[in-house]
């Protein structure tokens, strides 16, 4: 029994196809093995690099509260001294020295200015400011990024230490404005990533100062309340273009001022495109080596030798036994093996072959001498016949007598046609339907008018079997249309023969030149036999006379199995037949 193929299943692919999944899944923990190594090592260097961003901010900011507190031991310094006519010089001179020190401000009891190296903006409610009431209620020092004021023209902060009297009392403050540029984390660490970008905050998450805006997300939220317990926090965040960074930030000024770094989080991809050699050339390298060192081997010794035995076998398949696997002796021993298994079922197919063919032929000779002497013994019949005809004297008895051997010549006419025709089972019906039109109107009329025949005879083979009633119907339906319906004078004869889908007609139309009146078929030995033909054939025969005046024998039967010549129709004008003559 034959098994149709599975179509869509990996099963129905073929044999490279299938060595190559298996292949693949066979090598794929290489490739697996590989990607989880290169995620270990993204995720160390991710580690080292976030802890590289923590410990810069903390640095920076432990820099910046270091010149915070420079700054409040510099004013401690200059407090006591601060006052006097040579106060605002010795205030610049320091300020020009010292970076980042937007202003150095000497302030009375009262919050008034008593001397500064630079301007000062007016502020009538400084006395009343909660950094200034601060140093007023005994605060040593005091650190603001909202004095009330603006002292400078940038981001700045004030810090400001308090300055007593001989007697101890309150004598005012002595501040410094310090810029905020001065104290942001710088970006030339090296242990932060080139694209690094840095930014100060105050305790409500706005910015004071950022060196990209872009780097950063609109609003940093709660992620400074870590950095609040005087330690630096982490978080990973989408700036303002959408892309994920990560972000550290530390405290600079209590929980007034916070540094914030920002460096760009690569994450697996953009870390394996920038590290592609440990990442993704060395694992898929491997993978692709394996790959395609287990493929040649498979293909070369495998394959390609399954894919010669096919072609062999599909030479074989067409009949050319003759060839051999030559190639096949440099196949590995199993591929060799089965060549030579092939070859030798060629071989032995080969033989029988020729055995079957011998023995074919020579049942076709058998059969074909058979058939020649079937012929000839039927045509020594029709001579006895004819012999005993010619000493019969009574009418009757010789009309029966040809009619008897008009059939079995009928017969001779069968299985000449089989042994002369190129197949043993098969005959062309209209070249026999001529032949068998001849012999009876040529053999049979004698010297006198003639009668002039028209044949439309579709092409068809058919088989003994249905041809010897479909001839016996025939000559009967001849016989009786040159007894009764064609006179001496002659007359037309027409054989119609078509085949129209199921069903196959054969018509046999007189002149009726003999008949007076109506056309009748009487109930004898030929009407008999006739119908007994069509039932054979297992159709029906009707009788009709026809506008000329004759009878029309009309046979219909099923359309024997059998395929068409190709041979073209008879000329299908009425009555353009050849003539023949009788005599």
């Amino acid at each position: 029994m034959t098994v149709p193929p599975a179509e869509g299943r990996w099963w129905s692919a073929t044999i490279r196809v299938r060595l190559a999944l298996a292949l693949a899944v066979a090598l794929a923990p290489v490739l697996i093995l590989g990607a989880v190594q290169s995620t270990l090592n993204f995720r160390l260097e991710e580690r080292d690099r976030n802890a590289a961003l923590v410990g810069a901010a903390e640095r920076s900011t432990a820099s910046a509260r270091a010149r915070i507190a420079a700054a409040e031991v510099l004013l401690q310094t200059l407090a006591p001294g601060s006052v006097g006519l040579e106060c605002a010089m010795r205030l610049a001179d320091i300020k020009g020295r010292i970076p980042g020190y937007v202003n150095l401000i000497r302030f009375d009891a009262a919050g008034r200015v008593a001397c500064a190296a630079a301007s000062v903006p007016p502020d009538p409610g400084r006395a009343v400011r909660p950094w200034f009431r601060a140093l007023a209620s005994g605060g040593r020092m005091v650190v603001t990024t909202a004095p009330g004021a603006i002292y400078a023209d940038q981001p700045a902060l004030l810090a400001g230490v308090r300055a007593n009297e001989p007697d101890g009392r309150f004598g005012g403050a002595l501040t410094a404005i310090i810029s905020l540029a001065s104290l942001r984390p710088e970006r030339v660490d090296r242990a932060l990533p080139v694209t690094s970008e840095v930014a100060l905050a105050d305790g409500a998450g706005r910015y004071l100062s950022t060196t990209l805006a872009s780097a950063f997300p609109v609003s940093l939220g709660g992620h400074l309340m870590g950095a609040a317990r005087d330690r630096a926090s982490l978080w990973l965040q989408r700036d303002r273009a959408g892309d994920w960074r990560v972000f550290t930030s530390a405290p600079l000024v209590g929980r007034n001022v916070y540094a914030v770094l920002s460096a760009p989080s690569e994450g697996v991809v953009l870390w394996a495109r920038l590290n592609p050699v440990t990442s993704i050339l060395l694992p898929l390298l491997a993978f692709t080596l394996a790959l395609a060192a287990v493929w040649t081997v498979a293909d070369r010794g495998i394959v390609r030798w399954i894919g010669y035995l096919q072609r062999i076998a599909s030479i074989y398949a067409r009949g050319r036994y003759s060839v051999h696997p030559l190639m096949a002796h440099t196949a590995p021993p199993e591929i060799r093996g089965l060549a030579e298994t092939l070859d030798g079922m060629a071989q032995t197919i080969a033989a029988r072959d020729t055995v079957l063919r011998d023995s074919l032929v020579e049942k076709d000779a058998l059969m074909r001498e058979i058939h020649h002497r079937v012929k000839n013994n039927l045509q020594v019949i029709s001579s006895l016949l004819n012999m005993q005809q010619r000493a019969l004297t009574d009418p009757a008895a010789r009309a029966a007598m040809s009619d008897t051997r008009q059939r079995i010549s009928a017969l001779a006419l069968i299985y000449r046609s089989l042994y002369q025709g190129p197949d043993l089972k098969r005959v062309d019906l209209r070249d026999f339907l001529d032949e068998l039109i001849a012999q009876l109107i040529v053999g049979e009329t004698g010297a006198g008018a003639p009668i002039e025949t028209a044949l439309d005879i579709d092409p068809i083979i058919i088989d003994p079997d249905r041809l010897a009633p479909l001839a016996l119907f025939a000559v009967e339906a001849i016989s009786n249309a040159k007894k009764h319906g064609i006179g001496d004078g002659g007359g037309r004869l027409a054989v119609r023969f078509q085949v129209a889908g199921a069903l196959a007609e054969l018509a046999i139309t007189d002149s009726g030149a003999m008949r007076e009146g109506s056309p009748e078929v009487g109930t004898g030995v030929g009407r008999t036999l006739m119908t007994a033909f069509a039932r054979q054939l297992r159709g029906e025969v009707t009788f009709c006379a026809n506008r000329d005046g004759g009878l029309t024998a009309r046979l219909v039967f099923p359309t024997p199995d059998i395929a068409a010549t190709g041979h073209s129709r008879a000329d299908p004008r009425p009555w353009a037949g050849v003539s023949k003559p009788t005599g």
